[in-house]
């Protein structure tokens, strides 16, 4: 029993110090906030976006016409 009580011990010392998973999630949670920031981003340039090609393409069409 005594072998069990201390293997055990060990195996808890050494899941509680061991970090890699930690630095996992973090990447994960940096990606995922990036990722955010670049919806965001691509959101509000969306609208601008559409007014330029709608203003260009109102300017062709008029040229054309004429």
């Amino acid at each position: 029993m005594g072998r069990f009580m201390l293997s055990l011990s060990n195996r808890c010392k050494s899941f509680v110090s061991d970090e890699s998973g930690a630095t996992s999630i973090e990447y994960a949670l940096i990606a995922s906030i990036v990722s955010l920031c670049i919806v965001a981003g691509l959101t509000s340039a969306r609208n601008s976006l559409s007014t330029t090609f709608n203003k260009v393409g109102s300017e062709l069409g008029s040229n054309v016409a004429n």
